[in-house]
């Protein structure tokens, strides 16, 4: 029995043989999208070797190297798993992507039924797709833009109610019921670079140097690492520079030896409240950086991937430089492609110290 013959390079890699490429149409194993397809004789169709497609019988599968061989060979495209696209993950990324776009540009918020017209799906599948992929629904990341722009616009617009109707609520009631949640403090006090907000805060030591806990009412606020307490202080002050910056007192300090023991042993874990502030984009990489257990690393574009926004691994860089809390939201654990450490606000050294203790 002939098979195309497949031109995949002469360094040995998986799949080279036939044997492993129907073992992994047999397994409908993902790893070997895009390294090579088979068809079908009897239905004159070719696929992934991933297609969830009833498994022909071996003596009717073909090997191609890409869509153009097989499509060459007389065989049409699956119209289930579509090879000749994009991955469908990615197909649904871009698609979500889009919609945080409209979303975006929108001055009031999208309706879901029309946001899942303009992808092209169903609204019940495009709600669950959004949400798998976002880490929200279409509706919590349509608020979180709009508090977002009210946070832009606080500063620079004569009172609170036009931020709040420049960014796109239609009334102030709605926005206010979750102010405090979104902005870490009322809009007033936002506005006014925390005034009226108090702040308790400690600089402790551990082994990775100087290390600042702050909180508000709502939860620590920031985590700074440095090597100068000094100017730890400072660049808090900087961040709220009309909140009220007050010394921790005997119970504020055990929330700063809970954060010096999650230095020290990362997998015991770290139970606080977090008063964390970002924009929506921000969140979402943050909320991903989450998710990636201890002892484990992604990319910057494993995160991009994730949070549906695949060309934006700029963007991802930038988030994880903007994160404010230390090991609380683990930017440590995002490497380069290659495996390689790359730059960390706090140091590259920290981030090796901190990824070899958590792969012990």
């Amino acid at each position: 029995m002939s098979t195309s013959t497949l031109r995949i390079g002469s360094t040995k890699t998986m799949f080279d043989s036939d044997a492993e490429r129907w073992q992994a149409v047999q397994d409908r194993d993902p790893r070997a999208d895009g390294l090579f397809y088979y068809a079908v004789r009897s239905t004159g169709v070719y696929c992934r070797p991933s297609c969830a497609a009833r498994l022909p019988k071996r003596d009717n599968v073909r090997f191609h190297a890409s869509c153009a061989d097989a499509e060459r060979a007389g065989f049409r495209p699956c119209k289930r798993c579509r090879p000749n696209e994009a991955p469908l993950a990615e197909r649904q990324a871009a698609a979500v992507a889009r919609a945080c776009r409209l979303i975006e540009g929108a001055q009031t918020q999208p309706d879901l039924d029309d946001l899942a017209r303009a992808v092209g799906m169903s609204r019940f599948h495009f709600h669950r797709v959004f949400k798998s992929i976002a880490g929200v629904t279409p509706k919590a990341y349509a608020d979180a833009h709009r508090s977002n722009r009210v946070r832009a616009e606080l500063p620079r617009r004569a009172t609170v109610t036009d931020a709040i109707y420049e960014a796109g609520f239609n009334g102030s009631g709605r926005f206010y019921e979750g102010a405090p949640k979104t902005l870490g403090m009322l809009p007033k006090a936002y506005r006014a670079g925390g005034a009226g907000t108090a702040i308790r805060f400690a600089v402790g030591e551990c082994s990775l140097g100087s290390i600042l806990v702050a909180a508000t009412d709502r939860g620590v606020c920031a985590i700074l690492l440095g090597d100068d307490p000094d100017a730890l202080a400072r660049d808090l002050q900087d961040r709220f520079p009309n909140a009220t910056l007050t010394g921790g007192d005997a119970a504020f300090e055990r929330w700063v030896a809970a954060v010096v023991g999650f230095v020290e042993a990362p997998r015991i874990g770290l139970d606080l409240p977090l008063d964390v502030r970002g924009t929506a984009f921000q969140q979402r990489v943050w909320r991903a950086l989450c998710e990636i257990p201890v002892g484990s690393t992604c990319s910057y574009a494993d995160i991009a991937r994730k949070v549906g926004a695949p060309k934006a691994v700029r963007a991802v860089a930038q988030a994880c430089a903007a994160n404010a809390l230390a090991v609380a939201i683990p930017c440590h654990r995002v490497v380069r492609q290659d495996g390689a450490l790359s730059g960390y606000r706090w140091g590259v050294e920290r981030k090796r110290a901190l990824l070899k203790r958590e792969a012990t």
